[in-house]
């Protein structure tokens, strides 16, 4: 059986194995070519906007005979690349250059005589060509290479990408011996980005992890995991209170995805003054280390005041507690005081969670003021008030202004109670699992709110018109913290212009605007839609929890769930087995059988409380605040914990499933028709070529079936090998339009 590390590899890791530059055997029949890599390093320095970058790479002879053959380096993109230099050890080698159509040539061809597509999702880049000499067995060479990069601006930031690819490996004969197969193998890849510290703010990533550090003036970035795949960087300059940052994708035939960052200057000591409110949990359920991690929470909250910030503290039981009836400046003297009654709070009692909601939202703020109320609770209500929707709606009526975090701790809690509050709240719900620790879930976000830059965020203005914008309501910035925010936008044609943002600082409003281009068609950053869809997913499957399913809503969450290839609760079934998709549609065989909703399989509607219950509302956050491919994956981990599934395997945007022997994508539908193509003939490659977004599937896929508008096309042996001008521009019609 397959270890559930194995199976999640399987299923989110597909690219080409190409990573960087790899050395092509000379076509002339030579058997044994075993030129290995080994290792690469890419260093990068950035000055003004230019990158320069270089990139070693260290190949080994494992054969018996010389290893000769063309080193190749997929361009990065003909515009930006230029003064580049190449050397083998200390030689400088002669290369050659070539944009994407005199490449595709070439690429299409070792596709061909190989029989292997990894190199297909390569046919849109361009091509630096050389030949190596001649390495002797046993030999290593380092190939080394250095070129210049003007980086794009987007908004307020500089726009780093590199295709550091997948992973390399070596040249192995298939059988009879006339052609050669690459069989992949962990080859170690390091990044390095070095930049002037005083020029940018921190870096963000939507497709992988960083690390990032600051010493003597230089701000140094590297992944926090291995590098493969697209890697996108931003840079966010600095300058200003707050840098936007927009970039765009939008595919042929559809409406367009954004992504907008929000980047906080360096903070300058001034913030907009906060009315904190604590609300503290100290039922009998509490009692031993709940409670004193708790106390040792407060104290963290109250270390983290300013000057001008106030507080209240109430504890509850079976009645609620305020260390004082209004508002307390934070200063040294009332701190001191309010620790001293944080030490004599002792656990007992029940949970009267109604009576503790009406007196947080008791008293209201100042202008210009921002009011936070942290609410934890390890329980369910069971003094005053104990129905969850009426505790809720009454809250809502009272919250005012205030921003709402809540903590549920343990599994005894009712997750629909505090996930509205927070929702109504422009706050966030979190959840401490036993074992977990109290004190730290509370210190992240005191380290979070300490310092509020800008609150009531709101996009003003654009060259075009946005929608589906998530979240929808846009959270308060605070200092140190990007703010990501997806969306989509209708134009008919290119539009360029200002979009604006306007927030409140200390009662004053404020306008931030930048610079942004809504492009007609835009190929480039196309690990948007799926963070949008994500996004979108999280915030549907809550409202779904929070207000009860529909037959419109459930299908709404089905079919973007397969469009964008990701894993949820209600698409789960189609990817089981046979024979337990068939007890699934009966029911058999399950401890809760679920209800059909307009003929799909969907959960019936959860409790909520219990350990099912947190782990689907942690879910739905993580889906709903996903900024990074890393986070996507973590999502689809997390159901594949609680799930089970077949063979399956996600490619750029889309799962795919193991049906008669072909990946087929769960999007498809037998309905749909279907046109099969042979793979590596004329009509596999004119398709490639008229359909470029088709490259990962079929880099990734040999056998598959790809969903499209109003047809699918499919890669089978047996398919047909040659396709007509008439039939290609029809194809290509109903693949993309509606």
């Amino acid at each position: 059986m397959k270890t559930l590390k194995a199976l999640i590899f399987s299923i989110l890791v597909a690219g080409p194995l190409q990573a960087q530059g790899w050395i092509e055997p000379i076509p002339d029949g030579t058997q044994g070519f075993a030129v290995v890599k080994v290792r690469t390093a890419v260093s990068v320095r950035v000055t003004g906007r230019v990158a320069l970058v270089e990139v070693e790479e260290w190949f080994r002879n494992e054969g018996r005979g010389l290893g000769e053959g063309d080193y190749l380096y997929p361009l990065p993109g003909e515009a930006v690349f230029s003064n580049f230099s190449l050397f083998q050890g200390d030689q400088e080698l002669r290369g050659e250059t070539m944009d994407a159509a005199q490449a595709r040539a070439i690429y299409e061809e070792i596709v061909r005589r190989k029989r292997d597509p990894a190199l297909i999702e390569l046919a849109g880049h361009g091509l630096l060509r050389a030949r190596v000499f001649p390495i002797n067995p046993g030999e290593t060479r380092k190939i080394t290479l250095r070129y210049t990069q003007v980086l794009e601006r987007a908004g307020d930031a500089l726009q780093f990408q590199y295709a550091a690819g997948g992973r390399s490996g070596r040249w192995l004969p298939v059988e009879g011996g006339a052609q050669w197969r690459q069989r992949a193998e962990p080859v170690p890849l390091t990044f390095t980005l070095v930049a002037d510290g005083a020029t940018f703010n921190d870096p963000f990533s939507p497709t992988h992890e960083l690390r990032v550090a600051r010493v003597d003036g230089r701000l140094t970035v590297r992944p926090a995991g291995e590098l493969s795949g697209d890697f996108a960087l931003f840079l966010p300059m600095a300058r200003g209170l707050v840098g936007l940052t927009l970039v765009t994708h939008r595919p042929v035939g559809e409406d367009g995805y954004f992504m907008l960052t929000f980047s906080p200057g360096q903070h300058d000591g001034a913030a907009v003054p906060r009315d904190l409110t604590v609300v503290l949990d100290v039922s009998g359920s509490m009692s031993g280390s709940k409670i004193d991690q708790a106390k040792a929470a407060l104290r963290q909250l109250l270390g983290s005041l300013g000057p001008e910030d106030r507080f209240r503290l109430l504890a509850f039981s079976n009645r609620v507690r305020a260390h004082s009836e209004g508002w307390t400046r934070s200063t040294p003297d009332q701190l001191r005081d309010a620790n001293r009654w944080i030490d004599r709070l002792e656990a007992d009692g029940g949970t009267n969670i109604s009576g503790a909601l009406t007196e947080a939202f008791r008293l209201d703020s100042d202008e210009g003021r921002l009011p936070i109320v942290v609410f934890l609770t390890d329980g369910l209500p069971s003094v005053g008030e104990s129905n969850p929707e009426r505790i809720a709606a009454q809250a809502e009526a009272d919250r005012g202004q205030a921003r709402v975090f809540a903590f549920g701790v343990g599994y005894d809690v009712n997750t629909y109670l505090l996930d509205r509050l927070s929702a109504a709240g422009r706050g966030a719900t979190q959840y401490v699992e036993p074992g977990e620790d109290v004190e730290q879930a509370l210190s992240v976000l005191a380290t979070k709110i300490r310092h509020p830059v800008l609150t009531d965020l709101v996009i003003a203005d654009a060259p075009v018109e946005l929608t589906e914008i998530y979240p929808s309501m846009l959270p308060d910035l605070f200092a140190g913290e990007e703010l990501v925010v997806f969306g989509r936008y209708q134009s008919g044609s290119e539009r360029s212009g200002n979009v604006a943002v306007t927030g409140e600082r200390s009662g004053r409003v404020v306008r931030l605007a930048t610079e942004a281009t809504f492009p007609n068609h835009e190929p480039g950053n196309d690990f948007i839609p799926r963070l949008w869809a994500s996004r979108k997913l999280g915030t549907l499957t809550r409202a779904l929890r929070l207000e009860g399913a529909t037959e419109e809503l459930v299908e709404e969450i089905r079919s973007l769930a397969l469009r964008y290839g990701l894993l949820s609760e209600y698409t789960a079934y189609l990817v089981q087995e046979p024979e337990e998709f068939a007890d699934a549609r009966s029911g058999r065989g399950q401890r809760n059988a679920p209800m059909q909703i307009g003929g799909v399989a969907a959960s019936a509607p959860a409790n909520a409380v219990g350990e099912g219950a947190v782990a689907r509302s942690k879910l739905d956050r993580a889906r709903a605040e996903a900024t990074t491919e890393a986070e996507l994956q973590a999502a689809d981990e997390d159901i594949l914990r609680r799930g089970h599934f077949g063979q399956t395997r996600h490619v750029a945007g889309r799962l795919f499933a193991v049906q008669d022997g072909i990946w087929t994508d769960l999007a498809h539908s037998d309905s749909v028709r279907t046109v099969a193509v042979a793979p590596y003939g004329e009509a596999y490659f004119a398709l490639l070529r008229a359909l470029p977004e088709l490259e990962p599937y079929f880099s990734a896929l040999e056998q598959v079936v790809v969903h499209g508008r109003q047809v699918s096309i499919r890669v089978v042996d047996g398919g047909e090998d040659t396709i007509t001008d008439a039939e290609l521009a029809r194809l290509v019609r109903d693949f993309r339009e509606r």
